[in-house]
């Protein structure tokens, strides 16, 4: 399926794995390439891993087998964009990817605001349409899109 500036990719593909590697949340995991090579860059369960054409952009989406907290739907485990297209637009497209497969889900993220650049964490999520619903005991911000 494509949509937009997005295009399917494997978990494990290379590219992908190169660019979750320099995503904040592949260091905190300890984890090495070889390993994401191996087993694929998310936790067990569903998921969609989208791609742009140029691969300067990565997207999953991740319905967790096994969840540890009290977070339900949908959760985007990985959003890296080192191109020029603007982040919201590429969030914009990718949650058309997760409610054509999981339809009628909320659709959530965490940022960590100590790891991101930004002044305003989460701030191209917002543009698209999220709203903050919660911060973690661990100092996560939450993010959800209803649909």
């Amino acid at each position: 399926m494509n949509l937009g500036h997005w295009y399917g990719a494997s978990r494990r593909d290379p590219r992908v794995v190169g660019l979750f590697s320099r995503h904040y949340s592949a260091v905190k995991n300890n984890k090495t390439t070889r390993h994401w090579l191996a087993t694929g860059i998310t936790a067990p369960g569903e998921t969609i891993t989208l791609m742009t054409a140029d691969c300067s952009a990565l997207f999953v989406w991740l319905k967790q087998k096994y969840i540890d907290n009290d977070q339900t739907g949908v959760n985007c485990a990985v959003f890296r964009n080192e191109g020029s297209e603007l982040s919201s637009t590429l969030i914009l497209e990718a949650e058309q990817f997760a409610w054509e497969r999981w339809q009628g889900e909320r659709l959530y993220t965490y940022v960590d605001p100590d790891a991101v650049k930004s002044k305003n964490p989460g701030y191209c999520f917002i543009k698209a349409g999220w709203k903050k619903c919660g911060i973690t005991k661990g100092g996560l911000i939450i993010l959800e899109k209803m649909p």
